[in-house]
């Protein structure tokens, strides 16, 4: 899937700066003058979601980079947001990692440790994709579980053995071992122990 950077600011030599700097160095990169743009074709895309990472100005009329930000959030965007401030604005670029954002730049900074960190994001992105992709086959292979192997499911991460489950249940060892071997096939595991951590891992328990 390819990688897009979006290079949200409202100078426009910058902007087409930071694109040529990234084209160079083998990057896709989108400009958009303004938060209002990108938001409104966010919101379009939403939830298609690709690898990504913003660049986001912090200061931009008429929709400030903070206002992007928070938009971009409310749609539960995951892309990696990279905060490009002015010497004055560190304070509220620090506040907005505290909230989020995954990093800031005051500039001037070196091209080399910008394109480092996009790099750095843009592996993230994936990384948080990949997850979100994987939570949403758990999603729909619990879904798919039958009443008796959502029973046997609760049994075996809880650390029973398959006669215990079998007592609990009131159905024969065969029985929980038939749905066991099902469970392992649907949600993709060979073991309770993975069974067990991959359901804590995105909250599915």
């Amino acid at each position: 899937m390819n990688r897009m950077i979006h290079i949200v600011d409202d100078d426009a030599d910058f902007r087409e700066g930071l694109a040529w700097l990234f084209d160079s160095r083998g990057h896709s990169a989108q400009t958009w003058a303004g938060g209002d743009a990108f938001v409104q074709a966010m919101r379009q895309r939403a939830p298609d979601w690709g690898p990504a990472v913003v660049l986001l100005d912090i200061r931009m009329e008429p929709m400030s980079g903070l206002s992007t930000f928070e938009a971009l959030k409310e749609m539960s965007c995951p892309w990696p947001v990279l905060f490009l401030t002015g010497h004055g604005d560190v304070s509220m670029a620090v506040a907005a990692v505290k909230n989020g954002a995954w990093d800031f730049l005051e500039k001037p900074f070196q091209n080399n440790v910008l394109v480092d960190k996009v790099e750095e994001a843009l592996a993230a992105s994936e990384s948080l994709l990949d997850d979100a992709r994987h939570a949403e086959r758990l999603r729909q292979a619990l879904a798919s579980l039958s009443p008796r192997e959502r029973e046997v499911l609760d049994e075996l991460i809880a650390g029973h053995y398959n006669k215990n489950i079998a007592d609990h249940l009131g159905i024969t060892q065969r029985t929980v071992e038939f749905h066991r071997a099902n469970i392992f096939e649907k949600m993709g595991v060979s073991s309770p122990v993975e069974l067990a951590h991959q359901l804590g891992r995105h909250g599915l328990r």
